[in-house]
């Protein structure tokens, strides 16, 4: 990136000066941090078979000029006679496409004719509506619209398309923290809606996602409550260790109030024309941060930058990110303001833009966040687990903090929080145990008791769902210091013995609400005496003949 930038038009001229010389020393420092290479590799293999739909005269001049290179198959949507042509050519009126490169499956059909498919490496779609409608194409997959410009360009790339491919396994996937499901009561969809290129699917309890299909945003390991769904490459830690670097070279070189502006690729341009417009100019105080996605950070990276120094974050986002991106990131943006707020940091510290020029970007920057700061910057280093990294800023800030709350109320959906258990109703069946997926809720082994840590808690209401007393109720908030991590007991009870061979198999709360509500059912008529009995002795009782006197065995002595 072109390092000259102007300093801001406003304010102390010296130090605005010293903040551009800073912002310098930042982007340097950042830069020297070499990205990791890719553990995981995602192989793709294409021998360049080609499938060209759309009308005749929108589709037939580039599939005549793709098949100079590739072997190609033309779907027309219109019955018009094209003459003899050296590829197959086949008349459809439906048509279906999925997959990506090197592994597309078509399915068509024409008026009175049974359903064909083929099989495909590459796919040029020039119908009026683009036959695969995800955000984020596949790759392979190639709509460009009606423009003669990017049609041109789709073709002179699928001519290169043939051979092996790969792209680094941006995720990881750690399905015993997922919380999309238990027993097949849904929790959070949060990855599942807002991956654009749909590459991930429910699997039962569990979530599935396509390595194939998947672009690389990292939407859905900002999204996920758990660290289930990790952002693999680049890590969290490796984006960590450029922040860290970039925030304690512009300290140390005399900066003050920096701003993180964190942007994709499609960013770039947009800056570097802010930068090198003698007008309007970058604000030194203003670092631009190059990411993979902007999607792929979210309130842990953004509370951690802040505890290295950061007045503020500002993420920079065009329309051709999806908008579903920019509405999770508005969320956690006011998530993340709500905690600064009630630990009384004067903001605001967040700013989201979505801009299409660089006049926009210019002009939004002069309102750049300009937050305060704890009074001593965090040395802590961001993990790969997303809680530990929250845990870690959230201790910082709250050691520094002018308000020390137990806690702040957070708005409804919040990932972060308590839960309330109603003790009239709750039967300490421990239903909620086995649902949750963080170990936010537990058992005790020895005796009939509720425990609950709020730091594990994800508010996914796998709990909420799964009670059958309905005696839970979700609390969202952000606790702190020892209320956030201390092991809490929700409800206990009496245990409950047999009456028959004393051993404890219940809590006197469960066996009363069973005593209540199967009093009249005629399977314990004159027999409630039953319900007060273990699984074994309740069989041994109902198998015992009327009548017949029970004499219980002992040992000898």
């Amino acid at each position: 990136m072109n390092i000259r930038f102007l300093e801001g038009q406003a304010g102390d001229p010296l130090q605005d000066r010293r903040n551009a010389l800073a912002k310098t020393a930042a982007i340097l420092a950042a830069d020297a941090i070499t990205a990791p290479e890719p553990g995981v590799a995602v192989s793709y293999r294409s021998a360049g078979r080609t499938l060209v739909v759309g009308s005749s005269l929108q589709a037939l001049a580039w599939a005549d000029q793709l098949s100079t290179a590739l072997p190609v198959t033309l779907l027309l949507l219109d019955n018009v006679d094209v003459g003899e042509r050296l590829y197959p050519v086949f008349v459809a009126r439906t048509v279906a496409v999925a997959g990506w490169l090197g592994a597309f499956e078509t399915r068509w059909q024409a008026p009175g004719q049974p359903v064909q498919q083929g099989k495909f490496d590459l796919v040029l779609d020039l119908c009026p509506s683009p036959l695969i409608s995800t955000h984020q194409n596949p790759h392979g997959y190639y709509a460009p619209g009606m423009e003669e410009a990017d049609r041109r360009a789709a073709v002179a790339e699928m001519m290169e398309m043939t051979g092996d491919f790969e792209k680094p396994k941006y995720f990881a996937y750690k399905e015993r923290l997922c919380a999309h499901s238990r027993n097949k009561l849904v929790g959070c969809n949060a990855c599942i809606e807002i991956c654009s290129a749909k590459a991930i699917s429910s699997d039962g309890d569990r979530v599935k996602v396509n390595p194939y299909l998947c672009a690389g945003c990292g939407a859905c390991s900002t999204v996920c409550p758990t660290g289930a769904m990790n952002y693999a490459y680049p890590s969290a830690a490796h984006t960590g260790s450029r922040i860290k670097a970039a925030l304690g070279a512009y300290v140390e070189a005399g900066g003050q109030d920096p701003v993180l502006l964190l942007h994709s690729e499609g960013g770039a341009p947009l800056i570097e024309s802010v930068a090198n417009d003698a007008a309007a100019g970058l604000q030194g105080r203003v670092i631009p941060l190059a990411l993979h996605h902007t999607a792929s950070v979210g309130i842990d990276v953004w509370l951690a930058a802040l505890s290295y120094g950061a007045a503020g974050i500002t993420v920079l986002m065009t329309h051709a990110e999806a908008p579903q991106y920019a509405a999770a990131l508005r969320t956690q943006m006011d998530v993340a303001q709500t905690v600064l707020d009630g630990l009384g940091y004067a903001g605001p510290h967040f700013q989201l833009l979505r801009v299409e020029t660089a006049q926009e970007l210019a002009v939004a920057l002069q309102h750049a966040p300009r937050g305060e700061t704890a009074a001593q910057r965090a040395s802590f280093n961001l993990a790969q687990d997303k809680r530990n990294t929250l845990d870690y800023a959230l201790d910082h800030l709250y050691r520094n903090a002018r308000e020390q709350p137990e806690s702040v109320p957070l708005p409804a959906g919040s990932p972060f929080g308590a839960i309330v258990v109603n003790k009239q109703t709750c039967s300490l069946c421990m239903a909620c145990v086995g649902a949750c997926p963080s170990s936010a809720i537990m058992d005790t082994p020895n005796a009939p008791q509720l425990r609950f840590v709020e730091q594990n808690c994800v508010q996914c209401s796998l709990c909420v769902n799964t009670c059958p007393e309905d005696a839970i109720t979700l609390v969202p908030r952000m606790a702190f210091g020892e209320t956030r991590k201390q092991t809490v007991v929700l409800n206990e009870s009496q245990p409950f013995h047999c009456i028959r061979c004393s051993k404890a198999f219940g809590t006197l709360h469960m066996i009363e609400n069973m005593l209540s509500r199967l009093s009249g059912h005629s399977a314990f008529a004159g027999n409630l005496d039953r319900l007060k009995m273990c699984g074994d002795c309740r069989v041994k009782d109902m198998m015992q003949p009327e009548g017949e006197l029970a004499v219980p065995l002992r040992r000898p002595r």
